[in-house]
């Protein structure tokens, strides 16, 4: 940042999407939904966040998408935030499906049953959460926003946080997968205490 040109703004044009020109940093999440026949589907997203501090999940998909068309038809959906171990599994849940419209790789991932439905979770997440499907907001462009009531959460004993251990020890001992769109990932392990004002109240 000594370097005057890196504070320098260009304008970047708006003929086509922004998003593509530069790097950043989002959750990389597995959701699991049930196909129309029963099958399981696993599907990554990156573009999935908490709707608020209630009990609420989002995540962005497209009507394209079998992972919109079940959650909507079926009413629940997994979400599964993989160890850093898991990116390739998480990976291969990107996979196409073959012509008969199935997806073979997911029965080679490690996966498990959700306990309060028939969808599954990616095994190796050290946080798995149960969400009915609450609604879809449309017309993001080709995009939907698909919103879950959270109704049941499980995670890695490890990683949740306690007043008897440092949140950046525990961080640094269990990191955590980040996505860094687009293309990328990293492995979050050092981190610092956000220099929040004095009277600031979150």
């Amino acid at each position: 940042m000594d370097n005057p040109e890196s504070n320098k703004k260009i304008a970047l044009e708006m003929d086509r999407p922004i998003w593509d020109r530069f790097f950043l940093v989002h959750p990389l999440v597995v959701i699991g939904t049930s196909d129309e026949d029963g099958s399981d589907n696993l599907a990554p997203k990156h573009m999935a966040f908490p709707m608020g501090w209630e009990n609420y999940f989002a995540f962005v998909c497209t009507p394209r998408h079998s992972t919109y068309h079940n959650a909507r038809r079926e009413g629940h959906f997994t979400v599964s935030y993989p160890y850093p171990e898991g990116v390739a599994f998480s990976s291969l849940t990107a996979t196409k499906r073959e012509a008969d419209d199935s997806k073979p790789t997911i029965k080679v991932l490690p996966t498990e049953k959700a306990p309060n439905s028939d969808c599954i979770f990616l095994k190796d997440a050290y946080l798995q959460l149960e969400c009915e499907f609450n609604r879809t907001v449309e017309n993001f462009g080709e995009n939907s926003l698909v919103i879950g009531n959270i109704k049941a959460a499980y995670i890695d004993e490890a990683m949740l946080r306690n007043e008897s251990k440092d949140d950046g020890d525990l961080i640094y001992q269990n990191p955590i997968l980040a996505y860094i769109s687009p293309g990328r990932f990293s492995v979050i392990k050092k981190t610092h205490a956000f220099p929040f004002p004095e009277e600031f109240n979150y």
